[in-house]
């Protein structure tokens, strides 16, 4: 693990109640596999404001920030990732892909429907249990 490098981001687990957003990459190494969407923090920035920041950048959509639901820690060939999962709702807008190639809700029974990265698997568990 020495000298491997280290990525903190931030996800937001979307959610209407009874599903949650999923959405496509639609650039770099991990193009057409599917994650919760948000980003890397910058220097000086809290998670919540990082998150807020991303989904406007991503999705230019208002989120509501709830509960921390879980940190993922997971190595990837490259890299480590430390990824901190907040389950959010839209405060305002309309959900347009500015990055993404695609997204999908799905439901607690259609989360393996989807080809997710290797860390946001990590956390479809606590998502499933949470939905039902």
């Amino acid at each position: 693990m020495e000298g491997r490098r280290r990525i903190e981001v931030v996800a937001a687990v979307i959610h209407d109640g009874g599903r949650i957003l999923a959405t496509q990459r639609g650039y770099g190494e991990f193009k057409d596999k599917w994650e919760f969407p948000g980003g890397k923090m910058e220097a000086g920035e809290s998670r919540e404001e990082a998150l807020h920041r991303e989904i406007r950048e991503e999705l230019d959509t208002e989120i509501n920030i709830g509960k921390l639901l879980c940190t993922v820690e997971y190595d990837y060939p490259a890299f480590h990732l430390t990824m901190h999962c907040f389950l959010c709702t839209v405060a305002a807008g309309d959900l347009k892909l500015k990055e993404h190639e695609s997204a999908r809700w799905l439901s607690a029974q259609e989360l393996n429907a989807v080809d997710w990265l290797p860390a946001d698997v990590q956390i479809l568990p606590t998502i499933s249990a949470m939905l039902v």
